[in-house]
């Protein structure tokens, strides 16, 4: 049986679990750090909660919504938001609830078009994201993104600017200009910013132009980041975040939201069938990394100056404790 595993530094954490249109009247199971949850909408909002009816064990995400309640499928017994049970059929009207008959509730937000889960006490109402997110742009949300793969995996994999030109010949780079120019990384307010970095890319976002992009890359937390890239000669502007559910050590779902100032006139499936290609292709190698989990041991692997981005994502994690997904 999977364990909730409570981490020292994604326990207070948002996590990304759904888009918003998925969450709905019929309940919707999740996993975060080993822990089964049930989310469901009612007229008091979204309501996340152990997916577990304390009677017999079963899933209250095999159950239904009944007005601002969840009602479990066996014996129909019937939780508030607050994970109380009020309602129990078989027990005669003149009986009281007993007091343990309920389930713990999560907090809960939605947030740039996806619902987040906390399971400790988030440090703020919201994902710290929504700062960085410019108003003006044109958003797309992508995913989910399901790998086998840990979730600390998955995000170095988006920092790793050198594997563009073999995992992504032809859209992201070109094996005939593989150089990296060498760069640095940079700390403000807790936020980990890489300089520019020079890529030449063929097809960079679906539309078939070559150009020089330059990259960077800034770490938020353990578990969301964001890539922002310029054209020379160009005003266009693209900005790739990248949120990551940690389900269990060796399982996670990725989501992705895309802003850019360009291309209104583009069919939003151009920029998601681009996407879904280059995830495909990264999951083939994320999947097949050994070890599983993130060597977080800077001596365990062979690092490059073009590594810094990585280097200084897990030097970020050992300095916060993140022991979920790493090794």
């Amino acid at each position: 049986m999977q364990k909730t595993i409570r981490d020292p530094a994604l326990w207070n954490e948002w996590h990304p679990v759904a888009l918003a249109e998925e969450i709905g009247t019929v309940p919707k199971g999740v996993c975060v750090l080993g822990e089964k949850i049930v989310l469901y909408r009612s007229s008091k909002g979204i309501t996340a909660m152990r997916d577990l009816c304390i009677h017999r064990g079963v899933p209250l995400s095999l159950g239904r919504v009944q007005g601002d309640r969840i009602v479990c499928a066996y014996h129909g017994w019937e939780y508030d938001q607050s994970g109380a049970c009020v309602c129990i059929p078989a027990l005669p009207k003149h009986q009281a609830i007993p007091t343990k008959a309920r389930t713990p509730t999560f907090a809960c937000c939605e947030s740039l078009g996806f619902v987040w889960v906390c399971l400790g006490e988030p440090s703020r109402p919201t994902p710290i994201y929504e700062d960085f997110v410019p108003s003006e742009l044109i958003p797309l949300r992508m995913g989910p993104y399901p790998v086998q793969a840990s979730g600390p995996r998955v995000v170095e994999n988006f920092l790793d600017v050198s594997h563009l030109m073999f995992v992504h010949e032809g859209l992201l780079g070109d094996r005939e200009f593989p150089e990296i120019d060498d760069y640095t990384m940079v700390e403000e307010n807790g936020v980990f910013r890489s300089t520019e970095i020079a890529v030449y890319q063929p097809d960079p976002d679906g539309r078939g132009h070559g150009v020089t992009s330059r990259y960077t890359y800034e770490i938020f937390s353990p578990l969301g980041v964001r890539l922002t890239k310029t054209a020379d000669g160009s005003d266009e502007l693209f900005h790739l975040f990248l949120f990551v559910l940690p389900e269990s050590e060796t399982t996670c779902t990725a989501y992705m939201l895309q802003l850019r100032n360009y291309g209104q006139d583009i069919p939003d499936h151009v920029f998601v069938d681009f996407q879904n290609t280059l995830l495909a292709q990264d999951k083939l190698i994320v999947e097949n990394q050994k070890p599983e989990l993130l060597p977080l041991d800077l001596q365990a692997e062979l690092h490059l100056k073009c590594d810094r981005v990585a280097i200084a994502y897990r030097r970020r994690l050992k300095e916060l404790g993140v022991t979920f997904g790493t090794d």
